[in-house]
């Protein structure tokens, strides 16, 4: 970190541990007999959370241990003294999700807590699952060691162990260490007397399981704010991680939820006081003339480098546990940064001539997920197909064709690029047993203007495959047929003239024009009709020389009708204001 810090914290590296797992597996007890420090929020000291005994809302404390010489060794010349794990513990109750996925996107290690008796539930499968798209390492706690029987502990714990390597082998947290813990013997009433067991060796484990994250300090700031509270005196405290760039005393920063900027007048890494922050760094900053109420959890960032989305696209991937189907115009809850809100989502694809099908690098075939994404950006410049929803692979293939999907925000949300993207069903029954984690996604392109839909949209050439068929009723020349039944009489045929047809008997003709005021059409066949193709047709063709001067009925035409059949297969683009037909 630069000189300019203060104190010890300018030699303590920050290593942000999340402590997930259901609700009363313990993970909360658990913080409590790992950490040394407590924040203002750690701990369960919200009135609700307190009186109903579970989690609410994210919880943090640190505590700090001597640096490993692994990490001394990666560190070179950074120098650190000490290494701080900050514990972000999140709520695990099922309604509560939406702040789960808030919390995980700021975690570098992941600690899965898991009930030694129960075993793995519901809501710990979707920790683990937001664990495989938001950190790259994890481990397994089980807790509550001291409810199984003395005589009969061990093994119970072992065949938990292995029942977890078991589950664990197609994510890719396989190599994952799995340790037994009682981090409150005795449950949430006995006397504090009561010692952890295990924590020791946790820690140790957890020092070996560290590693050294990419602190980047350039850049805008963006810092993950998730409480807000007021100091008489001093001014509003904002909690929270940076997420990306740096942040020092006397800045201007942004809450570019309510448009609003402030200066900086002091920060503090748990209680200590630092003239500077950096990427990874958990802080508490205070500003003045902000009202507390007005920001509970949100962003804060670089004035003007952050902007709100009333839509964007994403790349995206389906979850294998998750058993509907992602529909198009189908609705999901959608958690982006720090903001959980309903969007409508459009999914869409490669044409199937296109390459790459499929995306490269390694995938979980049970969860779809992968490591990173491979897109960075969003290609305006190619084609690509409207589906109807989702499409799967081909049986028994662990890929997904490469796939993206537009969102349309019921309220703006507030996000980085490249961010994080996890669409959910939260409106299913928490009683089920079944996965509400739907897809996730990077976010590629945002759009800032609330009228997208005319100003951006028509950018995206988004197409739906059309196909029509007519029939032939006779015959002008032998170069030209007439056709009826591809359009109706109201249709506008300006739109479709150009466009090539295919007549069953093999000829290929262009539609010229409308032909009369009943939706009929004439179509040029540059090659000519063959043979076949007018004999077949003789008897319309007579029958328009025979002279009649009135037109036929429908009970003629469907008498006198021949078998020669008109095919027009053509694109349109959903975001095209004309609505101009393209030939596919």
């Amino acid at each position: 970190m630069s000189d300019a810090c203060t104190g010890d914290a300018c030699r303590t590296l920050n290593f942000n541990v999340g402590v997930l797992g259901h609700v009363d597996s313990g993970k909360t007890s658990l913080a409590k007999a790992l950490s040394s420090t407590a924040s203002t929020a750690a701990f369960d000291k919200n009135p609700q959370s307190r009186e109903r005994g579970i989690t609410l809302d994210l919880g943090f404390s640190s505590f700090t241990v001597d640096l490993p010489d692994h990490l001394r060794e990666e560190s070179g010349c950074r120098d650190y003294d000490n290494l701080q794990f900050t514990l972000v513990d999140c709520p695990g109750h099922a309604s509560l999700i939406r702040t789960i996925i808030g919390g995980a996107q700021i975690i570098d290690l992941m600690l899965l807590v898991v009930d030694v008796v129960k075993g793995l539930q519901t809501q710990t499968a979707e920790c683990l699952l937001i664990g495989e798209f938001t950190c790259p390492r994890m481990v397994v706690i089980l807790n509550k060691t001291d409810l199984l029987a003395p005589e009969k502990r061990q093994a119970a714990i072992d065949k938990m162990t292995k029942r977890m390597h078991k589950t664990l082998e197609s994510t890719r947290f396989k190599d994952a260490p799995v340790i037994a813990v009682a981090a409150k013997p005795g449950g949430p009433e006995a006397a504090e007397a009561e010692q952890p067991q295990g924590i020791s060796t946790l820690i140790e484990l957890l020092k070996s399981q560290t590693y050294l994250p990419r602190r980047d300090p350039s850049g805008p700031l963006l810092m993950a704010v998730d409480h807000c509270f007021s100091i008489r005196g001093q001014g509003t405290v904002m909690t929270g991680t940076v997420l990306q760039g740096a942040l020092s005393l006397n800045d201007m920063v942004e809450i570019p939820a309510l448009k609003v900027t402030r200066k900086v007048k002091s920060i503090q890494m748990f209680r200590r006081p630092v003239s500077r922050a950096i990427q990874g760094d958990r802080v508490g900053v205070c500003v003045t003339q902000f009202d507390p109420k007005l920001l509970e959890r949100g962003l804060v960032c670089s004035p003007g480098s952050l902007h709100t989305l009333h839509a964007a696209i994403i790349s995206v991937r389906k979850i294998g546990y998750f058993r509907g189907t992602l529909a198009t115009r189908s609705k999901f809850h959608i958690s982006v940064g720090h903001e959980t809100v309903m969007a409508r989502a459009s999914f869409f694809g490669l044409p199937p001539s296109s390459s790459p099908s499929e995306p490269s690098g390694p995938q979980s075939q049970e969860t779809g997920s992968l490591p990173d994404p491979v897109e960075t950006s969003f290609d305006f410049e190619r084609e690509y197909l409207f589906q109807e929803e989702y499409a799967l692979g081909k049986l028994g293939a662990s890929t997904h064709p490469e796939q993206w999907t537009l969102l349309e925000f019921e309220k703006p949300v507030t996000c980085p690029a490249l961010c994080l993207v996890i669409g959910s069903k939260l409106d299913t029954d928490i009683h089920a047993n079944t996965c509400r984690l739907a897809f996730h996604g990077r976010l590629l392109e945002g759009f800032e203007d609330k009228g997208y839909a005319e100003s951006v949209l028509p950018r995206l050439r988004l197409y739906k495959t059309k196909q029509r068929e007519g029939q032939v009723e006779r015959v002008t020349d032998d170069y030209t047929v007439i056709g009826r039944n591809l359009f109706k009489k109201e249709t506008n045929l300006q739109l479709f003239m150009g466009l090539k047809v295919a007549l069953s008997t093999g000829e290929a003709g262009i539609i010229e024009g409308g032909f009369g005021q009943s939706g009929k059409f004439k179509i040029r066949v540059p090659e000519g009709l063959c043979a076949g193709t007018k004999q077949l047709l003789s008897s319309s063709k007579k029958k328009a020389k025979g002279g009649s001067k009135t037109e036929p009925s429908k009970e003629d035409e469907a008498s006198h009708s021949q078998p020669v059949s008109i095919c027009l297969t053509f694109k349109r683009y959903v975001f095209d204001p004309h609505k101009k037909m393209i030939q596919s």
